[in-house]
């Protein structure tokens, strides 16, 4: 075995352990944020189910006092009701809605209502606008103020490396 079969022996050797060892660190370092993770998610999960609770006890409170004047059943489908609104309410806020036919800007939507049918986009006009600016002639653009119309460009002009002649 000469020096050089020797030096690439090493360099392998060398390159296989700092490959280990940077597996281990990014293993290591995976688990500590999966530990500090589980922490978290078991954290919200019970101030979740905490909060389930509280408001099953607030629901009960209202249908309580309202049994005090009411029958129980009455009570209990008042209270089932004002849930079932909150819920509702609750899951609009949470997802966002096309706006209807009434819902303009100011009215609670984010953009003017548009037909079932038009398009995302506004449709492309002909001619841009400006151009025709002498008495509607093609090819004009308005002229500046002081100055006389020029021509557009046309769609044959290709550059300046283009030649002048046209036919």
């Amino acid at each position: 075995m000469d020096r050089m079969d020797h030096l690439e022996h090493l360099d392998k050797h060398l390159v296989d352990e700092l490959a280990q060892v940077a597996r281990e660190t990014v293993r290591d370092e995976l688990r500590e944020q999966t530990r500090k993770q589980r922490r978290k998610a078991t954290l919200y999960a019970a101030s979740g189910a905490a909060a389930l609770y509280a408001g099953a006890a607030v629901a009960l409170a209202v249908g309580l006092a309202l049994a005090v004047g009411l029958p129980d059943w009455a009570a209990a489908l008042i209270t089932a009701a004002l849930l079932g609104v909150a819920a509702y309410l609750l899951r609009a806020a949470a997802r966002p809605h096309a706006p209807g036919p009434g819902s303009g800007p100011g009215v609670g939507g984010d953009a003017p209502a548009m037909p079932a049918g038009a398009p995302s986009v506004p449709p492309k006009p002909p001619v841009a606008p400006g151009v025709g600016g002498t008495a509607g002639a093609p090819g004009t653009v308005p002229a500046a103020p002081g100055g006389a119309a020029a021509t557009a460009p046309r769609r044959d002009d290709t550059g300046p490396e283009a030649p002048r002649e046209r036919g």
